[in-house]
């Protein structure tokens, strides 16, 4: 029950093709002709009808995680339904199926596995990726999310449970920019784990070794990119949630190369320029006369301070003049060239001739800053001294609180209840608050958000705000490369899109709902920047906008069911 002419699907073999399925929604006509009449319920139900029942559905479940296996199955089985609930309701169901929930779930992987997604190559499989490859079912693929599962949101080493990443962001470029989930791959670089945890669970689904690393690791890295780019030549490659060492190495390795970017260094860094850009304009002053403090030294931090520093040249001063005006703090205190110890190499850019301190707050006194940042793995460090030390020096100080630290199981639970009941509000700061100051109640936001008579609409600094849209820029032209100027073009696109009411409210970014339209605003600008530097391998249409708006899939297209 496979063919008939066309070599068209026929019967149970459209039902559990996710890509094909429909569900109930096939009409009379579809049913006759797809041998479908008698495996479905008599009733045609409309499209509506659908994404209502399985709301329905996900609602009744309390635990976030079980609305995220909830939601799995779906996105296993019909595809179509899956993407219309989560563009439906967006702000409320990406907390569960990106972050807080997919870290619980990526803890629990290998105990909760049920569907197969993706591809995974071990290190076991070196000389025959380009096989591994060849088994992947895709026609056509337009992007791969790639990961290594070593330093997974702040939870450190997962190893295989990694691919959960994978998933999950690809599903946003989806929902957010109508990426064709046909033609999306995740994919997990299984080297092994050093989460001695994991080795001892008799369940834990990879390699039981300790990570391969250097040359090895390399190699690895080098066949499966050489052998998914003579597949798909015109493949994007995203590398996601890479330890810091390796996430520099490979980012040095292959930007020039092939399509390819790093979201935790170059989206990170996005959309905290768009926030400074903002920011700035809230305070009408000028971005170049910023002075930058980060709590944190690794791949976020100096990717955000390289794009703060483009984005002041830009603004009319010497790049080495704005990296002057950014410095690092990290585990060993403040950054600087009279430390003593060997700085990586990442750090050297920012390092001056400071006067040394391991106390934050101190180094505020010390330097100045307008700005602090914090991207860290130390969650909490914004502290009532370090807020007092800014207001000190500045009348209305920029402080960015982005650090990450491993969380429970209980803390990602609590924090994703938070965020899919409140969107539009950063949820660990809000859950840091009901602790604080609100232990006895249900989280009255109402009373969180409000100073004096003035209800403010605080939203998080969001890397999904920018990479669905750069990413689908990127697949529309067939970009040949990524450069960092692409980056910063989404940025000022974003920053642009916040309005004067937003910013009266004390926002520094649009409504997440509505990020499809937000990210064809940066689809646009990334494929009119690679148009104009020669970065595009397609002809440019007459109308972009347009051209790119017609380009984004959406799960009602019904060329869907029969392409």
């Amino acid at each position: 029950m496979t063919t008939n002419q066309g070599n068209q699907p026929r019967g149970v073999a459209v039902l559990r093709n996710p890509w094909l399925n429909r569900g109930s929604v096939f009409t009379e006509e579809e049913r006759d002709r797809l041998g479908l009449r008698g495996l479905l319920p008599p009733r045609v139900s409309t499209f509506a009808d659908q994404v209502s029942r399985l709301k329905e559905v996900i609602d009744s479940e309390a635990a976030p995680i079980n609305k995220y296996l909830t939601l799995e199955s779906v996105h296993a089985s019909d595809e179509a339904l899956y993407f219309q609930l989560v563009m439906e309701n967006v702000e409320e169901y990406m907390p569960l199926i990106y972050t807080p929930t997919v870290g619980e779930a990526c803890q629990k992987f290998s105990h909760i596995f049920r569907y197969a997604r993706g591809l995974y190559i071990s290190s076991e499989d070196r000389g025959r990726v380009r096989e591994l490859v060849a088994n992947v079912p895709n026609h056509d693929v337009d992007i791969i999310v790639v990961t290594d599962g070593q330093r997974i949101l702040g939870l450190g080493d997962l190893g295989v449970n990694g691919m959960g990443i994978p998933v999950g962001k690809l599903a946003l470029y989806t929902a957010c920019a109508g990426v064709n989930p046909q033609r999306a791959l995740p994919v997990t670089l299984d080297v092994g784990t050093n989460n001695e945890e994991f080795l001892k669970d008799p369940l834990y689904m990879g390699l039981r070794q300790h990570r391969v690393t250097g040359p090895e690791y390399m190699a690895l890295v080098e066949e499966f990119i050489t052998a998914v780019r003579e597949r798909w030549p015109n493949v994007i490659i995203p590398f996601e949630d890479f330890q810091n060492t390796n996430a520099f190495a490979l980012l040095d390795a292959w930007r020039d190369r092939v399509t390819c970017f790093n979201d935790d260094i170059q989206g990170t860094a996005a959309v905290v320029v768009t926030g400074l850009y903002t920011a700035v304009r809230a305070l009408k002053q000028k971005l170049s006369d910023q002075r930058i403090l980060f709590l944190g030294a690794g791949a976020a931090a100096t990717g955000i301070a390289h794009l703060i520093a483009d984005a002041m040249a830009e603004d009319g001063i010497d790049r080495n003049e704005a990296l002057k005006r950014i410095a690092l703090f990290d585990s060993k205190g403040l950054v600087s060239s009279t430390r003593g110890d060997k700085l990586a190499p990442n750090k050297v850019p920012f390092a001056q001739a400071y006067e040394n301190t391991t106390d934050f707050a101190q180094a505020i006194r010390q330097l100045k800053p307008t700005c602090i940042i914090g991207v860290s793995a130390q969650g909490g460090a914004f502290t009532e001294d370090v807020v007092k030390a800014m207001c000190e020096v500045n009348a209305r100080p920029m402080i960015f609180a982005l650090s990450l630290r491993e969380a429970s199981a209980q803390e990602l639970e609590l924090t994703a209840l938070v965020s899919a009941q409140n969107p539009s509000c950063n949820p660990q700061l809000l859950v840091n608050a009901i602790e604080a100051y609100l232990p006895e109640c249900k989280p009255d936001f109402a009373r969180i958000r409000r100073l004096g008579n003035k209800t403010f609409v605080p939203r998080q600094g969001n890397n999904s705000y920018v990479f669905p849209g750069i990413g689908f820029g990127c697949i529309f032209v067939r970009a040949k490369t990524i450069p960092n100027q692409i980056f910063l073009t989404a940025a000022k696109t974003l920053a642009n899109l916040v309005s004067e009411s937003d910013l009266a409210n004390g926002s520094l970014y649009p409504p997440l709902s509505q990020v499809r339209e937000l990210s064809a605003h940066i689809a646009v600008a990334v494929a009119d920047y690679c148009f104009k530097n020669g970065l595009a391998q397609v002809e440019r249409p007459a109308d972009l906008d347009k051209a790119v708006r017609e380009a984004m899939w959406q799960p009602t297209d019904p060329k869907f069911v029969f392409e």
